[in-house]
């Protein structure tokens, strides 16, 4: 990118910023690492509009990673509760742990890198933005900016591409500068081409072709799974556990029943759910049954929303006592 490109970007992003309550503004001293770290942790396949109150939330709670690294596991996963991909808040804590006895988060990307649940990009973001080391974090939104910028169909070649990009100073403000011109400008579809202020050194724009780069991944079937679970209901009261540690919603809290399977499911059930993972589709019975099973707890139906559920079995219990008050009508 010329001087001149990486001038009129840094211009844009100074003018157009989305202010975010993790981010310094332009120019401004950067924000704690911290801040960018969490955040970071949060945005990963969810939206800034989900995230940012969930992120205000988490600071009020835990105001700094000494807070966050002295939790309890059972609390920051229920805080978490809603925000998906839960092995992102079992690293969080690993992490939070690992630099609180460490003193602070290190500066470097590559020392940021050795974190628990740290990244190529994790570490380049918070390198950049929190500690000014020359690095360009790149997500989806910097990929497309840059595939397209350089009429990339090989998606390898864009970090290279991207830190080649870089001009001498500000990288934190760079990077989020490529960050919010994707997400804003360079979108997926119809991008809006004409408002943008690399459009006069774009290949993709000048070919007519924006939409075509980078190339876009072939779509997968996902897989179709099934479960069952146990609605177990007395006195106001419904029995919940917490999932194992490992695997799928690790320790997280649930409604108890068996494992998912490949085959669907017989029973008596009183509701049905399904519910759209990454790399598969669950269809959920909803059984009622009479006795608790395995380690958990009663918990109030009306404080339900403090459980920290997460959206499949929040869900669930919705459906639950839906069908509950239909077979009692």
């Amino acid at each position: 990118m010329s001087a001149n490109a990486a001038s009129r970007l840094l211009q844009h992003y100074v003018d157009n910023f989305r202010r975010l309550p993790w981010r310094s503004p332009p120019g401004s001293p950067p924000p704690e690492p911290y801040r960018v770290w969490l955040s970071e942790v949060m945005l990963q396949q969810t939206t800034v509009a989900a995230v940012t109150p969930r992120f205000e939330r988490f600071l009020e709670r835990w105001p700094t990673i000494e807070a966050l690294a002295a939790a309890p596991e059972a609390d920051v996963m229920q805080e978490w509760a809603g925000l998906g991909y839960y092995a992102r808040a079992r690293n969080l804590i690993a992490c939070a742990r690992a630099v609180a006895a460490m003193g602070g988060f290190p500066a470097s990307e590559a020392e940021l890198r050795k974190l628990p649940g740290i990244g190529a990009y994790t570490s380049a973001a918070v390198a950049a933005i929190a500690f000014g080391e020359a690095e360009v974090p790149v997500d989806t939104n910097v990929e497309r900016v840059v595939a397209r910028l350089h009429a990339l169909t090989d998606k390898s070649a864009v970090p290279a591409f991207a830190k080649a990009m870089m001009p001498e100073g500000r990288p934190g403000d760079f990077a989020q500068a490529m960050m919010d011109l994707g997400a804003s400008i360079c979108r997926p579809r119809a991008p809006l081409c004409t408002q943008c202020p690399l459009a006069a050194d774009c290949r993709a724009f000048a070919l007519g072709t924006p939409e075509a780069f980078p190339t876009p991944k072939p779509k997968t079937i996902r897989p179709q799974r099934y479960g069952i679970a146990w609605w177990i209901e007395r006195d106001g009261l419904v029995w919940l556990v917490r999932r194992p540690a490992k695997g799928m919603l690790g320790g997280m809290a649930a409604l108890p029943g068996p494992d998912w399977q490949d085959e669907p499911v017989t029973a008596n059930a009183i509701a049905w759910v399904t519910h759209v993972f990454t790399h598969f589709a669950l269809d959920l019975t909803i059984v009622p049954v009479a006795e608790p099973c395995g380690e958990g707890w009663w918990q109030p139906i009306d404080r339900l929303s403090e459980a920290g559920l997460p959206t499949l079995y929040r869900r669930a219990a919705e459906a639950a006592l839906a069908g509950m008050t239909a077979l009692a009508a």
